[in-house]
């Protein structure tokens, strides 16, 4: 995928970022009705961005020129990984782990998880792209992944102090790094919450 898209993708992930916001702003249980009310949502439209037949019946149904639909698929498709554009999306993955978290971690846990899960990917994936130069088999880069590592240390040493940051950045690195399954939209969250959590963070 080219920096160009890259960076489409990864602007559309930062929205990600309105978890934490909300977790800060209005707290647990507010925040647990917003990734479940938009995971509910996701989920009722994510069979008419997979299957063709669906698509075309709303597209009749509303109207909408064959043109203007054209250019939202060639949109959607050129931000998509080649398994999302038979699976799920990153996106029920992300909201799903989210979640997950939201539910089942303590606050500095919740809001130091999603925020380096959206961050630090991103910074990665920049990075990686536009001065990765030392790059392992799988395509990643030393680069990118660095980039990860010191962009955790920032978000996540304010919440739970350098110690625990360097333990949550470092797995969410490996996480990242080895993409997980079922997804690392999913997996580099939850790595990073069981990390810090079971080296002590509780509160």
């Amino acid at each position: 995928m080219s920096l160009k898209l890259e960076l489409k993708r990864k602007a559309l992930h930062m929205t990600g970022l309105s978890v934490p916001i909300i977790y800060l702003l209005f707290g647990r249980e507010a925040t647990l009705i917003f990734v479940s009310t938009f995971l509910v949502i996701f989920l009722a439209l994510e069979p008419f961005r997979l299957v063709e037949e669906l698509r075309d019946k709303v597209k009749r149904k509303l109207g909408i020129p064959d043109g203007v639909m054209a250019k939202i698929e060639r949109e959607i498709d050129g931000i998509a990984r080649e398994h999302e554009k038979r699976g799920l999306g990153a996106h029920i993955y992300f909201t799903l782990a989210a979640l997950i978290i939201v539910y089942f971690f303590p606050k500095e846990v919740t809001i130091g998880s999603i925020s380096l899960a959206t961050i630090g990917d991103a910074m990665a994936a920049i990075v990686g792209k536009t001065y990765g130069r030392h790059r392992f088999e799988n395509g990643k880069s030393v680069e990118g992944s660095l980039a990860y590592l010191i962009t955790g240390l920032l978000i996540l040493t304010p919440l739970v102090g350098l110690k625990m940051a360097f333990i949550g950045s470092l797995v969410g690195m490996i996480a990242e790094f080895y993409d997980i399954p079922p997804d690392d939209n999913f997996s580099n969250q939850l790595a990073i919450a069981l990390a810090l959590y079971l080296a002590g963070v509780r509160a």
